[in-house]
């Protein structure tokens, strides 16, 4: 279980065995937390007492702050929950040998090859009432899976050479892919293109947000695989940046955000913003759409698991592969 918090004033603190939530003197959420995975703050002026935060560390509990845009700017969690060096010193040597390569190439190729599913899952519902649409999201695939092609095919003799050739790669991907999507909802939303940090328009500030959201999942899966947040390989060191985080989540990107966002805003989704920020009650919508899909089961190893579980289950086979235990591949999402 996810809590999100996002109403401006609350206050979050413990009650014997639980957590609790409360605002303006009412409680709005009482959980024991044993039931509680992560909590996320997204709003100012909340504040949690050191017994919560204690509390959350002693059960593994992972703390994420994040602004009302949807951007995570920390992270509070025990650094005794998953302590294994061995995990992380192979991490860093990995960047260094072939398993460096191999992991960008597998999360490019199933970043593309979500999208390519993305796409695949909306257009079998137009076959029959939109013809035109369906072949131009037939082409757009097709197209896509070229890309793809090319992408798995690829060599080279380190990292650095590598991403450039990658990225070109992936952003010709991207691009059929969004000018598809926007397509698919012609009429419904405008969408200027995928915009970032500072997007204005509905459908990138409902991502942005929504990405927010899967981040700290992210990072709460990366810690407890006991790999190091801040050593990616596919995204640059930086100082600050958590380049494993923004590694890993490419691949889950498009199962769990961008397909919410797409179904919300062909059905009408109401996207309101006061001051050039979404209202609380549009964060909060957003927030539990986005759990629902969480919350959801995909097929994985051949039995069906909530996408959240296959998100944990996906860190542990990269922690593994890194150790030099297996391959890794990226979890392709059904359609």
């Amino acid at each position: 279980m996810e809590i999100i918090v996002d109403n401006f004033g609350s206050f979050v603190g413990k009650k014997s065995e639980r957590l609790v939530v409360k605002n303006k003197d009412s409680i709005v959420v009482e959980e024991p937390f044993f039931k509680i995975e992560s909590i996320t703050l997204a709003s100012g002026g909340i504040s949690i007492s050191t017994d919560a935060i204690e509390e959350c560390m002693t059960h593994g509990i992972q703390i994420n702050l994040m602004s009302p845009n949807g951007k995570v700017y920390g992270v509070i969690h025990s650094p005794h929950v998953n302590a294994t060096i061995v995990t992380r010193r192979a991490q860093l040597l990995a960047a260094m040998d072939s398993r460096g390569i191999e992991l960008v190439k597998a999360i490019i190729s199933g970043k593309v090859h979500n999208q390519i599913n993305t796409l695949k899952y909306f257009a079998k519902h137009l076959k029959e009432n939109r013809v035109e649409l369906h072949e131009f999201t037939q082409t757009a695939v097709n197209k896509m899976d070229k890309h793809l092609s090319h992408i798995r095919s690829l060599e080279s003799e380190s990292l650095d050479d590598l991403r450039p050739i990658v990225f070109a790669a992936e952003g010709q991907a991207a691009d059929t892919y969004w000018k598809t999507v926007a397509e698919i909802l012609k009429g419904k939303v405008e969408i200027p293109g995928r915009e970032h940090r500072g997007a204005t328009d509905p459908f990138n500030m409902f991502l942005n947000y929504g990405y927010g959201i899967l981040y700290g999942r992210i990072w709460g899966a990366i810690s407890t695989a006991g790999l190091d947040p801040y050593a990616g390989f596919l995204h640059v060191d930086r100082s600050g940046k958590a380049s494993m985080v923004l590694d890993f989540i490419e691949e889950f990107r498009q199962a769990i955000v961008d397909r919410v966002a797409i179904a919300s805003f062909s059905r009408g989704f109401d996207m309101k913003q006061e001051n050039g920020q979404l209202t609380i009650e549009t964060r909060s919508e957003i927030a539990k759409r986005v759990s629902e899909r969480l919350d959801s089961t995909d097929s994985y190893d051949g039995k069906k698991y909530k996408l959240s579980n296959i998100i944990h289950a996906q860190s542990r086979k990269l922690a593994s592969f890194l150790r030099g235990e297996g391959k890794y591949t990226s979890h392709i999402a059904g359609w």
